[in-house]
C-alpha cells in the first residue's frame, strides 16, 4: 500500500512538472508571437501610413484640379482609365507657368496692380502681407527659416525647453530692450506648426548639435524620437 502511495505521488508529480514545463513553453511562445506581432506593428505603420496619406493627398489634388478643368478637357474623359497623380502633374506645370509669366514684365505688373487693389483692403491686406511674408521664408533659397536649435530655462528656472531661433532680434524691439537678443519660437506638442515667439538674451540659450529637422521631429513625437548623437560623434 505505501509502495502504491509514492507510485502515485511520484506520478502526480511528473504529472505537476510536465504541466508547468508545458505551461513555460506556451507562455515563452506567447511573449514571442506578441514580440513579433509588434515588432510587425513598427515595422508596416510608418510605411503604410506614409503611403496612404500621400495617396489621399494625391487623391485630393486630382479631383481638385479636375474641377477646375473644363469637362471637353480632362484628361480622364479621352483616357482609357484614371492616371493617379496626373493632377499633380498638372498641377506642378500650371504653377511653373504662373512663375514664367510673373517674371515677365507683364506678370509684374499685373501682380503690382493686384497687390496694389489687396492693400487697399483694410482687412485682407494684413492678411496677405503676413501670408506673402511666411511664404517667402519658406521658400527662399537664400534663408533657412530656421537656422539653429537651443535649449533655454522656460517658463522658470530648472525647467528646460527647446526653441528655434529664427533670427537675431532687430527694429524697435532691439532699440528697446538695449541688448543682443534673439528671436526664438517655441513649437507645441505634437504640432510644431504652432506655438508662440519670445525674445531671449543671447547668452541666456545653449547651443546644441541637433539640426532643425531632428528637433522637429523630436518635438512631433513628444520626445520618443530622439536624435542618434552616437552616430554624429562616430562621423566627425
Amino acid at each position: 500500500m505505501k509502495n502504491n502511495k509514492n507510485i502515485a505521488k511520484r506520478a502526480k508529480n511528473i504529472k505537476r512538472i510536465r504541466l508547468e514545463r508545458e505551461r513555460a513553453i506556451f507562455m515563452r511562445l506567447g511573449s514571442k508571437i506578441k514580440a513579433y506581432f509588434f515588432t510587425g506593428i513598427l515595422v508596416t505603420a510608418p510605411v503604410s501610413m506614409t503611403f496612404y496619406l500621400a495617396y489621399k493627398l494625391i487623391s485630393w489634388i486630382d479631383v481638385s484640379v479636375n474641377k477646375l478643368i473644363p469637362l471637353e478637357f480632362r484628361p480622364d474623359s479621352y483616357l482609357p482609365y484614371s492616371i493617379p497623380g496626373l493632377g499633380v502633374v498638372l498641377l506642378v506645370l500650371a504653377m511653373i507657368l504662373i512663375g514664367m509669366f510673373a517674371a515677365g514684365f507683364l506678370g509684374k505688373f499685373f501682380l503690382s496692380l493686384g497687390e496694389w487693389l489687396v492693400y487697399k483692403m483694410p482687412f485682407v491686406s494684413s492678411v496677405y502681407s503676413l501670408l506673402k511674408q511666411v511664404f517667402q521664408t519658406f521658400l527662399s533659397n537664400k534663408n533657412n527659416a530656421f537656422s539653429q536649435v537651443v535649449l533655454l530655462e522656460y517658463p522658470r528656472k530648472d525647467i528646460w525647453i527647446l526653441g528655434f531661433v529664427s533670427s537675431e532680434t532687430k527694429g524697435e524691439v532691439k532699440d528697446r530692450l538695449g541688448r543682443e537678443m534673439l528671436n526664438v519660437f517655441i513649437p507645441t506638442t505634437p504640432n510644431p506648426t504652432s506655438g508662440f515667439l519670445i525674445f531671449v538674451p543671447k547668452e541666456d540659450t545653449i547651443d546644441i548639435d541637433m539640426t532643425v529637422e531632428e528637433g522637429i521631429k523630436f518635438v512631433i513625437s513628444g520626445g520618443l524620437v530622439t536624435p542618434d548623437m552616437a552616430g554624429k560623434k562616430k562621423k566627425q
